[in-house]
């Protein structure tokens, strides 16, 4: 399992998470910014914890992100 936190309110709105991984990012009509998939809010941050399926493409979006708010981490067991 991995954790995928999204710290939105600094999302500039370049979408390179949405276009590396739309079946975890989509990108908010109301004000352009990105939007962790079926994530629960704590805070300024949106949080997810899924399987290991998304972790090649969660880890690519971290990478890429050019304000670095995507965090993945490995779930404690």
């Amino acid at each position: 399992m991995i954790s995928i936190s999204l710290q939105q309110k600094k999302c500039i709105g370049c979408n390179y998470c949405a276009e590396i991984a739309p079946e975890l990012f989509r990108m908010s009509k109301k004000d352009g910014k990105s939007v962790l998939l079926h994530a629960t809010h704590k805070g300024d941050y949106q949080n997810l914890k899924t399987n290991d399926f998304f972790r090649e493409d969660a880890l690519k979006c971290k990478e890429v992100c050019p304000v670095k708010i995507i965090k993945v981490h490995d779930c404690k067991s």
